[in-house]
């Protein structure tokens, strides 16, 4: 159907309560049936009645709300265009430094077609499928459904964020193969998702997946592994991992939980308690540090009897299901064990690379979009006659955040890189300490992005919600990346006792 046209002088007619029509980047909007339940009130709009209210709106509103009421969309100016770009589902942005350099146009050694197709296609998978349901869940506290993770199943998007391995076959991610799916592509798939800005609910689709998984395919017998792995890929069950304690965070050798065989030698009777365990609310199983008479050990644990989750209330919403974990005399069988009797404490090691390089993955992405959004805003906001970029200090933290992200980006590109040439067991042992030293490098940097990003947007970067909201969301979680996974100066301190290891009797 043909787009009708308007001239300004027909729309400037149609400046009454009655008949309220206004111009938004040369497109006509009929907003009579909305000005009186618009949220700021119906007196901001009347000044712009029957004329071009595209530099107000924009100052005042995110893009998403033209998407969001593009049914009040009559038409357009006639002989005039849109000039404003409007992203699509799995667009890439032009906005300077909001990408990777490659995804701008520069050579990168390290990725190829098939990772710039999967970008595009996880992208388009969370814009469409995830993020319109994020912010209403946010709002509500409400954990995400079991219709959204067998989606994810079923796009092969939960298999990507656990890395290559045999069940890369089995899902084909986004129509990747596992003869090409690489350490690289499940890397997109966690700056994708931590891209979405809605940081509680992106944690909910999957987070304890993410790092209480790996245990199973790495350490778990072969019937774990046949049963848990495609159950949980699919969708179709979740789990988490369950380490930390009131008595114990970064201090891992301190695990009070206990796990006691019974007479028979058949099952272990495990008690204690669990806290700040992402995803445990609604997780089926638990891949639990308990310790034995042997010493630390790893064990799946099911939802069951003596098992119980309460919320725990964070900074961010309640979707991402952080739980308090009470185990009161559970019945584990001793098949359960992940790994060895008393090897736990290699099994929590082993995982922590893994864990802390897709941690450090998510925060560079949700800096960079941090970034994005104070570039955009810098350039349309206009405070006494000029934009915010004509201000040298603007510029200057502009310069400071896209400077220490590309650093950080590089960084882990190269120890992506470094993954995809290592086994497994090379890789917990070279890049425990890097991985570390990135991870308090990166977490370092979004304390300094959130301080920038707050002092550029203002009020609107403190204000839930509306034009700032992706700065209030950083700005108010920012902290779970530095702690997560291990503290930044647990990080620091390792990363430097790792390097020791390795010093030469080399003296000045």
């Amino acid at each position: 159907m043909a787009t009708k046209t308007f001239s300004m002088e027909e729309v400037a007619k149609h400046n009454t309560k009655e008949s309220f029509w206004l111009v938004v980047d040369n497109e006509v909007y009929d907003i009579t049936k909305f000005v009186d339940v618009h949220p700021g009130g119906s007196q901001i709009l009347y000044a712009h009645a029957g004329k071009d209210a595209t530099e107000i709106f924009y100052g005042l509103h995110r893009q998403e709300v033209l998407l969001k009421y593009k049914r009040f969309k009559i038409g357009k100016i006639e002989g005039a265009e849109p000039q404003i770009s409007i992203h699509q589902p799995g667009d890439l942005s032009a906005v300077p430094y909001s990408e990777p350099s490659f995804w701008l146009g520069y050579k990168s050694p390290y990725y190829k077609e098939s990772h710039e197709k999967f970008r595009t296609a996880v992208r388009k998978f969370i814009e469409e499928e995830i993020k319109p349901i994020a912010a209403a869940s946010e709002e509500a506290g409400k954990s995400p459904s079991n219709e959204l993770y067998a989606k994810m199943g079923a796009a092969g998007f939960l298999a990507a964020r656990v890395g290559p391995g045999p069940w890369i076959k089995a899902f084909t991610p986004f129509g990747v193969g596992v003869e090409e799916f690489d350490y690289f592509h499940e890397q997109i798939a966690h700056e994708e998702l931590a891209k979405m800005s809605y940081p509680s609910f992106a944690d909910g689709v999957g987070a304890g997946m993410v790092i209480g998984l790996p245990p199973v395919f790495n350490f778990g017998p072969d019937w774990m592994k046949k049963k848990i792995v495609p159950e949980v890929l699919s969708g179709q069950k979740r789990i988490c991992l369950a380490i930390t304690e009131p008595f114990a965070g970064s201090d891992v050798a301190n695990i009070q939980a206990t796990a006691v065989r019974t007479e028979d030698g058949k099952h272990f009777i495990v008690n204690g308690v669990k806290k700040w365990i992402t995803n445990g609310t609604f997780s089926d199983y638990f891949s639990t540090a308990v310790r034995t008479d042997k010493g630390i050990t790893m064990l799946l644990i099911e939802r069951g009897e003596g098992v119980e989750t309460e919320q725990i209330k964070t900074s961010y919403s309640s979707c991402a299901g952080t739980a308090y974990i009470t185990f009161t005399n559970v019945k584990v069988p001793v098949e359960n064990i992940l790994g060895k009797d008393g090897k736990g404490f290699q099994v929590i090691m082993y995982n922590f690379n893994h864990e802390r390089w897709s941690i450090i993955a998510a925060v560079i992405s949700s800096n960079r979009l941090v970034l994005e959004e104070c570039i955009k805003w810098a350039n349309q906001r206009v405070v006494f006659g000029k934009k915010l970029t004509s201000q040298a200090i603007i510029r200057f933290k502009i310069a400071n955040m896209a400077a220490k992200i590309e650093s950080c980006q590089h960084w882990v590109d190269n120890m992506t890189y470094q993954m995809t040439k290592m086994k497994y067991s090379e890789q917990a042992i070279k890049l425990a300490g890097p991985i570390a030293l990135l991870k308090f490098m990166s977490t370092r940097v979004s304390t300094d992005v959130s301080d920038d990003a707050c002092q550029i947007l203002g009020g609107r970067g403190i204000t839930k919600g509306g034009m700032g909201r992706v700065i209030e969301a950083h700005q108010r979680t920012f902290k779970y990346g530095s702690i997560l996974g291990g503290s930044e100066e647990i990080m620091a301190d390792l990363a430097v006792r790792q390097a020791m290891r390795s010093m030469p009797n080399s003296r000045l």
